[in-house]
């Protein structure tokens, strides 16, 4: 008899499914990790999924927050992904952030479940940005040093040529698209040589832009995207404050085709088993 599956994922914004839009699901997203448990629940109905991650977290609220409630869980498999948002900030200890992160490592392994990190993406957000691509390549190296230390699986999200083009970008430039985090949740399952049936997106070749248009472009994004994050920064505040987390606690999958259009229903459903 197969041990049954239970799923639990912890981190921020990349794992709570920001930038894979849909209205139907708390938080008004899916992303790779409901994709994920999704691919499982077809294959063993008897798979359970959690999802703690909130958009905005640092590590240490991910540790103080998330840890100890997925534990109480029982998981036989935690998704971690952490310190993002860290990597953004303008003062940073890396080397504290990154010992603080092999200890929540060390307390997610000890619980016996199956454990899988991630390595961070270098993102073409803007010029002035470049200085973060220092700090991602310690944070990666290190990451990788305590996947083989701890025996964790191991996504290499640096390595997905697939993410050098644009449309696997939400429009804000820092989040998955919708196809991005398809792509992810196929990645993810070969790593953890489960059965799916998902493929790779196929995106069409772009129409050439202007000069003028990429300009335009960027002056969106900087007073769309780039404005209210550096406001929220200089107030101290965060845009998963108000959030709770989407699939509190371990339930069956909730499959896309069995969801209702009305969104009225969904607290009902991620809260029934917690």
């Amino acid at each position: 008899m197969t041990q049954q599956i239970r799923f639990v994922a912890l981190g921020d914004s990349f794992t709570e499914g920001v930038g894979d839009n849909d209205l139907r699901l708390p938080n008004n997203c899916r992303g790779w990790a409901d994709r994920v448990a999704e691919e499982m629940a077809r294959h063993d109905a008897a798979t359970r999924y959690a999802n703690l991650a909130i958009r905005g977290r640092r590590l240490q609220r991910i540790i103080d927050e998330q840890i100890e409630p997925a534990l109480a869980m029982n998981p036989t498999l935690i998704s971690f992904y952490a310190g993002g948002n860290d990597l953004l900030m303008a003062r940073l200890d890396m080397a504290k952030l990154m010992r603080d992160y092999e200890d929540a490592v060390r307390r997610l392994k000890a619980s016996g479940a199956t454990i899988l990190l991630f390595t961070g993406y270098n993102v073409l957000l803007s010029p002035l940005l470049e200085p973060l691509k220092v700090r991602t390549a310690i944070y990666n190296r290190t990451i990788r040093r305590i996947a083989a230390k701890y025996q964790t699986l191991l996504v290499d999200y640096w390595c997905f040529e697939k993410f050098q083009d644009p449309r696997m970008w939400a429009p804000d430039r820092l989040h998955m698209s919708t196809p991005g985090h398809s792509y992810m949740a196929k990645k993810v399952l070969e790593v953890l040589s489960a059965p799916h049936s998902l493929q790779s997106p196929t995106l069409a070749a772009p129409r050439p832009r202007t000069r003028a248009e990429n300009i335009a472009d960027d002056v969106a994004w900087l007073r769309r995207d780039v404005g209210p994050w550096l406001s929220r920064r200089l107030r101290g505040v965060s845009s998963g404050d108000h959030l709770g987390a989407r699939w509190p606690g371990l339930m069956p999958v909730v499959l896309p085709e069995r969801l209702g259009t009305a969104k009225a229903q969904m607290p009902q459903l991620s809260s029934r088993f917690s």
